[in-house]
């Protein structure tokens, strides 16, 4: 006689595992890993294995002194210190990274219960506190090798977005190759690209959320008077848009809900960047629209066919 087996869900033996989805997060971030170490030489990737092995310790020690199942496994301990680290300086002290993975790991993601808990993107908000905490280090650019004189070490120089008015801009090209000045894994538009296209083919991503992110940035920046294509390639909105604005504990589920989440970072960093004295506002419009998600979620959820809602005085 066959048994009943009541099991919770998901019921579907096909579905995409969580370890997974996080390796071909980490596959779609190799190009712009790579287009970092090309640009700012091998300690991008000393400072990208920092940021992952003390990712992925902190997450075992958390787990442990939690008695907890050991989560190390799923990878997305390696995906925080990747994303982590790609929203580094390459300049920046090793202790300081180590400091960003335990704010990541720790703070954002186990104390609130783990994967799928916590209530904003670990490696977006240990970038905002090492800005804060650690402001000088955070802001020391790199000028990539292709930009430096032959006799000249490691110089710094302005982001594309902070340079002056009047000072000469990098051309687009520059912008699309990365041969400007900023974070490891923001300044190659290309690299970051494939990576988002990637994710899309294998449906890791749905494209809602960065189309109109990119779109809405680009439309206010053409309303504006700015050159809407210098604003999307410069900054950190192709890292934002296609691997931050995508995580999927921290932003909606639906794709009506996706879209206003990226139109809400759009404008948030247009806002941020044309009327403010910060020169880049796309880690900040993603952590305020993480913290509005689940309001997000409530106004854009899907109704049931045929179901009525309950009234509020219903005995």
């Amino acid at each position: 006689m066959n048994k009943l087996i009541v099991s919770p869900s998901p019921h579907d033996e096909n579905y995409t595992k969580t370890s997974a989805i996080m390796l071909n997060a980490c596959i779609a971030l190799l190009p712009a890993l790579a287009a970092g170490c090309v640009m700012f030489g091998l300690r991008a990737l000393l400072l990208t294995a920092v940021c992952i092995g003390s990712c992925v310790l902190f997450e075992f020690l958390c787990r442990k002194l939690m008695k907890r199942e050991n989560t190390i496994g799923d990878l997305s301990a390696v995906v925080t210190g990747m994303l982590l680290a790609m929203n580094l300086p390459v300049t920046l002290p090793l202790w300081m990274a180590v400091i960003g993975s335990f704010t990541a790991i720790v703070v954002v993601k186990q104390l609130f219960g783990g994967l799928g808990q916590n209530f904003a993107n670990p490696a977006i908000t240990a970038r905002i506190v090492l800005m804060v905490s650690f402001p000088s280090a955070m802001t020391h650019w790199v000028v990539p090798f292709f930009w430096r004189e032959e006799t000249a070490d490691a110089i710094t120089g302005a982001t594309p977005l902070a340079l002056g008015k009047g000072a000469e801009l990098p051309s687009y090209l520059d912008l699309f190759l990365g041969n400007v000045g900023g974070c490891i894994g923001e300044t190659c538009a290309l690299a970051l690209l494939a990576g988002g296209l990637y994710l899309a083919a294998r449906k890791i991503i749905s494209l809602a959320a960065p189309l109109s992110f990119i779109g809405s940035l680009a439309l206010l920046s053409f309303i504006a008077g700015d050159d809407p294509l210098y604003q999307i390639l410069a900054g950190g909105v192709f890292l934002g848009a296609f691997f931050m604005a995508t995580d999927y504990a921290t932003t909606p589920i639906s794709t009506k809900g996706k879209i206003v989440f990226g139109l809400g970072c759009g404008i948030i960093t247009f806002v941020i960047r044309h009327f403010g004295t910060f020169p880049e506002g796309v880690s900040f419009s993603i952590l305020l629209m993480n913290v509005l998600t689940p309001y997000i979620e409530q106004l854009t959820r899907t109704k049931v066919f045929g179901a009525k809602e309950a009234e509020k005085n219903e005995r």
